[in-house]
């Protein structure tokens, strides 16, 4: 096994000398804490084509989201942590925060649970949504975009109305309050720094995010639940521990108390206590649950290391032990060159009776994780694996037929869905359409027509957008070549790629008639986050 390098990050970052906090009280509230038990031990999953370098790094509160199925929830998944970001600052000056008023006790009674606050993280399917972004939604803030509130969006309670009005103040300087948070975070935990990646940039973008599903869900607590225990599964490997969770708390209230001057009151505080308490008491219990049946993360050897392009790679791990998952899902992996940096990549395989995991990994500009996997990885190499997440999965209890699009190394999950189906024996139609910029971006034609060979149910038809088209190719955009084709309205289909490819598909999917619950994606906000660093 490689010696994992020293990482040391850069010094935690501190608050200005002399400068004191009013406000909420360590050990006051915040979350369930030290009273519960469990949870600590020791989430392409998106890239060019969604599938590289878009992951999380280090433990992150509410920045492990999942990719779901279309039509998506807006959910926040994970984001990769900035290549090359400054340090977060402590705030200047000797300005104190304003009191955010009485601290509450904890809520008895149900809470209004806030949603998650950001997966794949992932570690189960997030919140879904309705149609449009799916994992694509499509601007940077498209945390909200295109998608439908939960259940009690039209009479929403009264925690639900206080934690949005709190949010709609703070949008604005989103930036100041989260850089703000993680400031008082390690200035009055700074044992938690190491938790963290070195680069904070996009922790901090996945905070904000986190807060906004927060408050988009505050009421749809089946939702939430559902979410979050996926999340805190997740955590694991980060070796989050149950008395995190308080810390985090009282860092949030400190942060919102000081710019959400406007709205924030007692009874606002209260709110968002008993949201912030049911949010870590349901991660910290899935978390010990999980603990007893499974390890908080696998060792696995590089087996085989396949450089198809000069920048993509498909490399296949041997897990120590047993690594369940089903096809369509995804993994985060942390390499031994950058510990506490993870990313999600999906696997090229249905599971294999060998026990091994194949990824399709492109390298990309700046992409910490992505470019050691495809240039410096090698056989005998260890990498680490969290748990399996995703809901991209095949439904074999019905016949219908399925509609596959895959751009770029986001064929990697289609091929997995693809080999599912034939495994499970049943005669359905699927109909793939593998689209790249150009034709030597096609690094997995060969396999891809072995299979349509193989399987007579199976069509593969492939698109290329820029340039000279290979025989039998079309030329253009991959959702406009599907929509040549049909009807499709009794399929079920299954997008993987860039947010931009997602994005279209869903819209035009659904404009020529399939369902939008029949849709599944990735997560359009965590590909757009990774784009312009690791994974778009």
């Amino acid at each position: 096994m490689p010696q994992r390098p020293a990482h040391d990050g850069p010094p935690p970052e501190g608050a200005p000398p002399g400068s004191s906090f009013d406000g909420p009280r360590p050990g006051t509230w915040y979350g369930p804490g030290a009273a519960s038990a469990g949870g600590g031990a020791g989430e392409s999953r998106r890239n060019d084509s969604a599938h590289t370098d878009s992951g999380s790094g280090g433990f992150s509160f509410f920045g492990d989201a999942p990719a779901h199925q279309a039509p998506p929830r807006a959910t926040v998944p994970p984001q990769a942590p900035a290549e090359q970001s400054a340090p977060v600052q402590a705030p200047s000056g000797d300005q104190r925060p304003a009191p955010p008023g009485a601290n509450p006790s904890p809520a008895t009674g149900p809470a209004e649970n806030p949603g998650p606050a950001a997966s794949p993280g992932p570690e189960n399917p997030g919140p879904a949504a309705n149609p449009g972004p799916g994992p694509s939604a499509a601007a940077d803030d498209d945390a909200t975009a295109g998608k439908t509130a939960g259940p009690g969006a039209e009479n929403p309670s009264p925690d639900a109305i206080l934690i949005r009005r709190t949010m709609a103040e703070i949008r604005p300087i989103a930036d100041k309050v989260t850089s703000y948070f993680y400031a008082m975070l390690f200035v009055r935990h700074p044992d938690l720094r190491g938790l963290f990646p070195a680069a904070m940039d996009t922790q901090r973008d996945r905070l904000f995010r986190a807060l906004l599903t927060a408050a988009e869900h505050v009421d749809d607590a089946g939702t939430l639940t559902e979410y979050l225990v996926g999340l805190g599964r997740g955590h694991r490997k980060y070796g989050t521990k149950p008395e995190h969770y308080p810390a985090v708390g009282e860092c949030l209230l400190l942060a919102l108390g000081r710019y959400a001057t406007s709205s924030w009151d007692t009874e606002t505080e209260a709110a968002w206590v008993r949201a912030y308490t049911a949010i870590s008491q349901i991660m910290i219990d899935s978390a010990a649950a999980d603990e007893r049946t499974a390890p908080a993360w696998w060792e696995a050897e590089v087996v085989s290391h396949d450089l198809r392009t000069s920048d993509i790679a498909v490399v296949t791990l041997r897990p120590s032990q047993p690594y369940p998952f089903r096809a369509g899902q995804y993994a985060t992996l942390e390499t031994p060159w950058w510990p506490r940096v993870w990313r999600h990549y999906s696997f090229s395989s249905a599971p294999r009776s060998d026990g091994l995991l194949t990824f399709h990994i492109k390298a990309l500009p700046a992409g910490w994780v992505s470019n050691a996997l495809v240039h410096r990885a090698r056989p005998g190499d260890v990498i680490r694996l969290g748990p399996p997440a995703g809901s991209m999965t095949v439904d074999h209890t019905t016949d219908n037929g399925l509609l596959c699009l895959g751009g770029g190394t986001g064929i990697a999950p289609i091929k997995a869905i693809v080999e599912d189906v034939a495994e499970h024996g049943r005669k359905r139609a699927v109909d793939v359409f593998y689209g790249a910029r150009r034709d030597y971006d096609l690094y997995d034609i060969d396999t891809m027509l072995r299979l349509e060979q193989t399987h007579p149910w199976l069509r593969v038809r492939t698109v290329v957008a820029d340039g000279h088209a290979p025989a039998g190719a079309m030329t253009g955009l991959l959702p406009e070549a599907v929509s040549q084709f049909g009807p499709w309205d009794t399929y079920d289909a299954y997008l993987s790629g860039p947010p931009g490819l997602v994005s279209n598909g869903v819209d035009t999917l659904v404009g020529i008639g399939i369902p939008p619950h029949r849709i599944r994606h990735d997560s359009i906000e965590e590909l757009l986050a990774s784009a312009p660093r690791e994974g778009a």
